[in-house]
Parts: structure tokens; C-alpha cells; sequence
């Protein structure tokens, strides 16, 4: 198997597991009466993306969001010709994820996914800068020149995670990652507001691809 499609099934693999993990989170709390609590919830999500980076990052870099992808190609760090690819394996993981969440909970009717408590524009914004904050910890951590720096970037980048969905889950969900949200969406049909998650966290990585620059 050559080295690309190697990180293309890490991507597939990789999203995969993070939806089954975090999204299977908020459905089993919900199956099993609040049994996993929102504490819970944003514990589980933060340990499954560092895992996941500790476990994915030599194979494919561990995107698992396509916003990230974008953000990374913006500032030179990813190829553009790579952008199309990934993207399609991490479509392809979370639908996997989500479909197989479906058949275990049938009767679930969100499926994990995130819909706005309060206004679109209260979430979208809040969506803005959640992705922000995560792609500038992911770019100043994994970018580093000290090896110390960089072995500890998964540690900081589900800290931040971790933190968001403290927070910001009971408001907008805490997506910080477009395809995370669209799964679910379309298979629960909850469309309506899909297009909060879909344009605010690609907004908010590039805003960090920018600042991150000036930084650097």
C-alpha cells in the first residue's frame, strides 16, 4: 500500500473513531438517562482526539476535520492536491461512524450531532472562535522547534478540546469541525442549521492560519 493511501485510510480510520467515540457519547448519556453526564461527554471527546493524534499522527497527520486540512494547506503545510482526498476519507469515516451508531440506536433522533441551543448567529459565532482557538493550539504546538514541544501538542490539542466542549457544549454543541456535524445531520435529517457548523469552522481555522503567521 503505498504512503498516500496509507493516510487516506488513516483518515477514514481515524474520523471513524472519533465519531463513534464522542458522538457515541452523547447518544449512550441520552439512551442511558445522563448516565455519562456532559462532563463525561467533553472528557471522552478530548481523550479520543489525543489518542487518536498519539495513534494517527505519523500515519496521516490525525486531520480527522476538514477544516483543519484547509487550514494547514493555507499556511504551506499540507499540499493542495491532498486537500480533495482527505476530506472525501474523512466524509466517508464519520457517515461510516453515524450509520453504525444508527443501527445500534435506531430511536435515536440526533444521533450525537450538534444543533443550536440558542440562535444560529449565537452559535456561529461561538463555533468562530472555539475553531480558532483549536486550530492555533494545533498550529503552535505541533509547529514548535523543540521535540519536547511537539511530543506534548496531542496532550494540549484534546486539552483544548476538552475545554471547548465545557463550556460550549450546552450552547452550540462544540463541533469545531464541519463534518462532524454534517453526518449526523443528514442521517438524523436535522438539517436546518447544518449550515452554522459547515461555514463557521472553516472560517475560524483560517483566521488562525492567519494570526498564526503573524505569530510565527
Amino acid at each position: 500500500m503505498t504512503a498516500n493511501y496509507k493516510a487516506y485510510l488513516g483518515e477514514v480510520l481515524g474520523t471513524f473513531i472519533l465519531l463513534m467515540c464522542g458522538c457515541g457519547a452523547i447518544v449512550v448519556h441520552q439512551e442511558a438517562q445522563g448516565a455519562v453526564t456532559h462532563v463525561g461527554i467533553c472528557i471522552v471527546w478530548g481523550l479520543v482526539v489525543m489518542a487518536l493524534i498519539y495513534g494517527l499522527g505519523e500515519v496521516s497527520g490525525c486531520h480527522i476535520n476538514p477544516a483543519v486540512t484547509v487550514a494547514l494547506s493555507l499556511v504551506g503545510l499540507f499540499p493542495w492536491k491532498e486537500v480533495l482526498p482527505y476530506i472525501l476519507a474523512q466524509v466517508a469515516g464519520a457517515f461510516l461512524a453515524i450509520l453504525c451508531l444508527q443501527l445500534m440506536f435506531p430511536s435515536n433522533a440526533g444521533l450525537g450531532g450538534t444543533y443550536p441551543s440558542g440562535s444560529a448567529m449565537q452559535s456561529w459565532m461561538l463555533e468562530l472562535f472555539l475553531t480558532f482557538f483549536l486550530m492555533l493550539t494545533v498550529l503552535l504546538t505541533t509547529q514548535g522547534k523543540k521535540e519536547s514541544l511537539i511530543s506534548m501538542a496531542p496532550i494540549a490539542i484534546g486539552a483544548v478540546v476538552l475545554l471547548e466542549a465545557l463550556f460550549a457544549g450546552p450552547i452550540s454543541g462544540a463541533s469545531m469541525n464541519p463534518i462532524r456535524s454534517l453526518a449526523p445531520a443528514v442521517v438524523a435529517g436535522k438539517v436546518g442549521d447544518v449550515w452554522v457548523y459547515l461555514t463557521a469552522s472553516p472560517v475560524g481555522a483560517a483566521l488562525a492560519a492567519g494570526v498564526w503567521r503573524v505569530l510565527r
